[in-house]
């Protein structure tokens, strides 16, 4: 039985950070992912880097996926980076909704992610599986869980193939989101997003942001680690591979690992796991 993985990387700044991600995933590569995605920022503002990224790891062979979020853009930009993806060879999109850049008033021609699905779809057929965002503890700005569940089925009625959870370690939280989404006619995998803890301080900050929630007593386990770095990996090793054990075993399709531009911790999580596994 083959548990298949995919891993995100977002595109780095500088040429250390080029150097250092090519290091990073070739120790990925040894766990056999489905694919490589690479994010996107706000308003394509990382456009040219993140294309670069994943014209690379296509030419390495591996299937290479692109986040492309619309917010802040025009159907023609759209347009130009889906040709410029057809003639690299990519197969796969993750489309997304995105956030509006600082200091920029309108949404442009598109203003949700189901909308971007279609036009993808009534440009390009089916000739990229797409892939979009799944909230199973809610986007922090929809107005309520129905309001985001509606919006997620949405997307899958415009066409998208699969999805990929925001990060969570509230398995149930998975499993209901999952239930709920069958019962409203959702049947694409829906992929959960896994977050290895590398630090407390920085992952708490960032769920605090972007309604990830951080379960009271997991806080507070944390919290009286102090600054023992040791303490905080294990302990964070043992939550995160209990998690996807969990999740495995309930019947999540498969696990998409956030990866930081880091190898470490994910590669150790699916040692654990007994990943890869070979069928």
């Amino acid at each position: 039985m083959n548990t298949n993985i995919s891993i995100e990387f977002f595109p780095p700044q500088t040429p250390e950070g080029v150097e250092k991600l090519r290091a990073t995933r070739a120790e990925l590569a040894k766990l056999q992912p489905e694919f490589f995605s690479v994010t996107y920022g706000a308003g394509g503002s990382t456009r040219e880097r993140t294309f670069a990224i994943v014209r690379e790891i296509a030419s390495e062979g591996f299937d290479a996926a692109p986040h492309l979020s619309c917010i802040g853009s025009t159907r023609e930009s759209i347009r130009e980076i889906l040709a410029e993806f057809k003639s690299a060879g990519i197969r796969r999109i993750v489309a997304l909704r995105g956030d509006l850049p600082s200091g920029m008033a309108e949404a442009g021609e598109f203003r949700y992610a189901n909308e971007l699905v279609e036009f993808i779809r009534a440009e390009t057929g089916s000739h990229f599986s797409l892939e979009v965002a799944a909230y199973p503890e809610w986007h922090p700005q929809a107005r309520s869980p129905k309001d985001d569940l509606d919006a997620f089925a949405r997307k899958v009625k415009a066409g998208a193939n699969s999805a990929i959870t925001q990060y969570f370690y509230n398995a149930d939280a998975y499993f209901h989101f999952v239930d709920e989404a069958r019962a409203l006619g959702v049947d694409i995998p829906i992929v959960p997003g896994i977050m290895p803890i590398v630090g407390f301080t920085k992952l708490a900050r960032f769920s605090d942001a972007c309604g990830a929630d951080l379960p009271r007593w997991m806080r507070k386990k944390f919290e009286s680690f102090g600054d023992d770095s040791d303490s905080i990996r294990a302990f964070g090793l043992d939550l995160v591979t209990e998690l996807c054990e969990r999740l495995l075993k309930g019947g999540a399709p498969g696990l998409h690992f956030y990866s930081m531009n880091q190898s470490v911790l994910t590669c150790e999580i699916c040692r654990r796991l007994g990943l890869p596994q070979t069928a």
